[in-house]
């Protein structure tokens, strides 16, 4: 609108409207930044996690695939930020503080499993629940919580305080949306040609699951106990395709995020 030059614009008042008349209002930026994924590679420094057939340890599969998707997600446009970017022990709640720390969108914990029997393999996706979904599942969960014991850390004795009403709500609204981003995920690395267990999507009491204002997921990116999936989890280039369905799978689940928000 004009203005009447002979108002008494050094009034306040009047002084207010002339700003707010002249001064265009600020234009929201179209091109929103992209959300921050932390990477949390499982395993590390005094924990090798599973070793694998072929002598190879969890904790290094673990820190290439997770650099591999790292990349991939930065060259997307994400915001990335690792939980470790080198061979040393971190302990699960301090993975799961960094999540909370640098408010993450979103958490994925990178491993590679290993069972008894050496003819099972397939990658799959894990999302929290207080019960496991099947007796492998509940060795697994039993296995990787006690990761902190190999540094005699026991954090069994802090998990009640911190049980409270508002955390609980939080956290199931924080589990639907791992299970839809878990779906998503296994969605995306089955149309990628990704070999996955039957049932891929899985619940478990992971504790590095338990950041309850982030959705979080695990994915197994094979079994190292299964000889010709260790030699290929132990490949650059296997690696490279696991983190670029694992990166598809993300851009899948924002874009469906988005399309919720506005409808």
């Amino acid at each position: 609108g004009t203005l009447d030059i002979n108002q008494n614009t050094t009034s306040p008042e009047n002084y207010k409207v002339a700003s707010l008349v002249t001064t265009p209002p600020p234009t929201p930026s179209t091109k929103k930044s992209k959300p921050l994924v932390i990477i949390d590679p499982g395993h590390g420094g005094v924990d090798p996690g599973a070793i694998g057939t072929n002598g190879v340890r969890e904790k290094d599969i673990t820190l290439s695939l997770s650099q591999k998707l790292k990349k991939m997600l930065e060259s997307k446009g994400y915001n990335v930020k690792m939980t470790r970017t080198n061979d040393t022990f971190i302990r699960l709640q301090d993975r799961v503080a960094f999540a909370h720390e640098q408010k993450g969108d979103i958490f994925v914990s990178i491993h590679a499993d290993s069972i008894r029997k050496n003819n099972v393999s397939g990658a799959s996706v894990y999302t929290l629940s207080e019960t496991a979904s099947d007796a492998q599942t509940a060795k697994l969960a039993q296995r990787e919580n006690q990761a902190d014991l190999i540094a005699g850390i026991n954090l069994a004795s802090e998990e009640k305080d911190v049980a409270n009403i508002l955390i609980d709500l939080a956290m199931r609204e924080t589990m639907n949306q791992s299970k839809f981003f878990a779906n998503t995920l296994v969605e995306t690395m089955k149309s990628k040609r990704i070999n996955m267990l039957d049932n891929p999507h899985r619940y478990a009491g992971f504790a590095v699951l338990k950041a309850p204002d982030i959705p979080s997921i695990l994915v197994e990116s094979g079994f190292i106990s299964n000889a010709q999936e260790a030699r290929l989890l132990s490949t650059s280039a296997h690696q490279s395709k696991i983190a670029n369905s694992i990166a598809s799978g993300i851009d899948a689940y924002f874009a469906r995020v988005d399309h919720n928000n506005r409808i």
